[in-house]
């Protein structure tokens, strides 16, 4: 599995692992869905796209918040994430709909959406400047979106750390922060500077700054273990050795037994919510 991977890794192998830890994942990830769904700006019956979906947690989240006449539509190129969404779907949430497809290359629909979101969806494109222009053809003439990307990696210490942590042990160089992967934005205005050439406008960062449960709310042992399923730094263990494997968990587990709060694992993270308007 690539170090950097690119969207064409989440259809197998990526998604695969996703959906592995799903739940511990959405619940660590859930306190981003109020800054991010605050700036998309939900204030009228809309259609509304969630880009990267995942497992539909977020939305989930935007179907509860929107208003009245709202739909829906989460799209990932995941099959095994789609599965999941849509199966935690009531048959009868009609305002909900769940695609697979890559928005990076995929046909404009016949109706163009109010609104675009993505909630850490954006960053694993092959081509990022097709891809936001593509992009741009979702959105009617007034349409608005909001995306989260991850801020930078010393911000970011729930999964930047993991690695130097893990280097105590094993090689675990840093990711090349050029390349498609989490950072890939953290720097935020190589991302604005990408979405003023595909055509948009109105564009502002505004940084939410929080503590995340790792896990979901998991004590060191568990967190660590939790971890090693979930990121990278787990396949460059395995790739290390039994033994080595071990003395990263270990190593893992007492570095989170510094970062608890009633029992659970919280570190802090940064996130820039990114929005901005078809122009």
């Amino acid at each position: 599995m690539s170090e950097n991977p690119a969207a064409s890794d989440w259809v197998a192998a990526r998604g695969e692992k996703w959906r592995a830890q799903l739940s511990g994942l959405e619940a660590m990830l859930a306190p981003v869905d109020e800054p991010l769904l605050g700036a998309l700006q939900l204030n009228a019956p809309q259609r509304i796209a969630d880009i990267g979906c995942g497992g539909g947690g977020t939305t989930h989240a935007i179907a509860r918040q929107a208003q009245a006449g709202s739909s829906v539509h989460g799209f990932d190129i995941s099959p095994a994430l789609i599965e999941a969404a849509r199966a935690r779907s009531d048959a009868n949430e009609r305002a909900i709909a769940f695609t697979l497809a890559d928005v990076a290359t995929a046909p404009k629909p016949d109706v163009p959406y109010d609104r675009l979101v993505s909630r850490f969806g954006i960053m694993f494109y092959d081509d990022p400047p097709a891809a936001f222009a593509n992009l741009v053809r979702w959105l009617e003439p007034s349409g608005r979106f909001a995306f989260a990307v991850w801020g930078p990696p010393a911000d970011n210490p729930w999964m930047a750390s993991l690695r130097e942590v893990a280097s105590e042990v094993i090689d675990a160089p840093p990711p090349d922060l050029e390349a498609p992967g989490p950072f890939r934005y953290a720097g935020a205005n190589k991302l604005l500077a990408l979405l003023a050439r595909a055509g948009l406008g109105d564009l502002d960062v505004r940084d939410w700054r929080g503590s995340l449960p790792v896990g979901g709310g998991l004590p060191p042992a568990q967190a660590a273990e939790f971890a090693l399923a979930s990121f990278s730094v787990g396949e460059l263990a395995a790739e290390a050795g039994e033994a080595a494997f071990e003395a990263v968990r270990l190593t893992l587990t007492a570095h989170f037994a510094r970062h608890v709060e009633d029992g659970a694992v919280r570190m802090n993270a940064r996130v820039h919510i990114v929005t901005g308007a078809a122009s």
